[in-house]
């Protein structure tokens, strides 16, 4: 997020999730494994607020881990009430939380917007029933859009994860699921590709070569062009990548596509396949970009990989790099130089 924009992040460990999927140890992945009582969490939340500079224009307390509206309701009114009550001092500005599609009903829905809710994100993960079924996700396509439906009827807004890379998925399932989240309008996306984390069901099945994550090339491959289309759809993409400050463990991920800047090798395809999508089938011998200064990292790629790849691919002889702040991020200029 932006530097004018916070969140405080209140994990909640594998509590109200009636399924275990495939891919999730939720104790593993945000380190937690207590509940935490009202006093703690308004704890978390003051030591959180006294490192946020005044300036800040949005704070809000996040509940993630787990699905939280599966949780003993009297539990969940006890964890928001700690951040109602620092919501109704205005000391921040919202409240937001995750949770499964099939956990989402008016009556959960009624006691979300009597807490303060604003937002809330539906772990989707795929909307490829086949997809869904082998990561025991216990709930179905038709689930999701029942879920989203009802959310847009009480005027939250509206985050959904997707997780190309899950059992059975292919490629082309991975888009699809893409193009079906945008017919959702969703106000934000994550994507987060599949990781084998230690003492989960996909980490056996990895073991025993039932199961073979992505690459992390064939990773940036999907999540670029996921990202491509939500782009093109003015959908806001929050998060392309699991990171270390999301609660990931390096050490508990036995495979798959982790790399601590991977929304960087995402961004850097991108603009890679902007330039490739120009030059095929043409001779040139020099190329002129130009890009958002704050896009020339991106566009050169980690360790100038994506020059080295144009120079190589194509014979070309020179490229020549500019900057114009004028260029809206993610765009490129191209001039061909014979």
């Amino acid at each position: 997020m932006s530097k004018s924009n916070y969140i405080i992040p209140i994990f909640v460990p594998h509590l109200g999730c009636p399924h275990d999927c495939v891919f999730c140890n939720q104790r593993e992945i945000t380190g937690v494994r207590n509940d935490l009582s009202k006093e703690e969490v308004l704890d978390k939340i003051e030591d959180y607020l006294s490192t946020i500079p005044k300036s800040a224009k949005r704070i809000e307390v996040a509940f993630y881990g787990g699905s939280f509206t599966g949780i003993d309701p009297r539990y969940q009114l006890e964890l928001l009430s700690a951040a109602k009550m620092i919501l109704d001092k205005e000391v921040i500005t919202g409240i937001r939380l995750s949770t499964r599609p099939d956990y989402i009903d008016e009556e959960i829905l009624e006691r979300l917007q009597e807490y303060g809710v604003g937002t809330i994100e539906l772990g989707v993960q795929s909307l490829d029933d086949n997809v869904l079924s082998a990561s025991n996700r216990g709930h179905s396509r038709e689930d999701v859009k029942k879920a989203v439906s009802l959310i847009k009827n009480y005027n939250f807004k509206l985050g959904l994860q997707v997780m190309p890379g899950l059992p059975n998925s292919t490629r082309t399932s991975d888009l699809d699921t893409g193009t079906e989240v945008i017919e959702l309008s969703p106000d934000f996306v994550r994507i987060y590709p599949t990781l084998v984390i230690k003492n989960t069901e996909l980490a056996e099945l990895y073991k025993s070569g039932r199961y073979q994550p992505l690459s992390l090339e064939e990773a940036v491959d999907i999540s670029a062009e996921l990202l491509e289309k939500f782009k093109r759809a003015g959908i806001n993409v929050i998060r392309v990548g699991l990171q270390p400050s999301e609660g990931v463990n390096a050490k508990e991920v036995l495979a798959g596509p982790f790399h601590p800047s991977f929304r960087q090798l995402v961004e850097s395809r991108l603009l890679l396949n902007k330039i490739e999508s120009q030059i095929r089938g043409r001779a040139i011998d020099k190329l002129e970009l130009t890009v958002n200064s704050k896009d020339v990292s991106n566009l050169r790629g980690q360790r100038n990989s994506n020059l080295d790849y144009l120079y190589n691919r194509y014979q070309l002889q020179e490229i020549i790099i500019k900057d114009d702040d004028t260029l809206a991020r993610g765009n490129i200029k191209i001039k061909f130089i014979f």
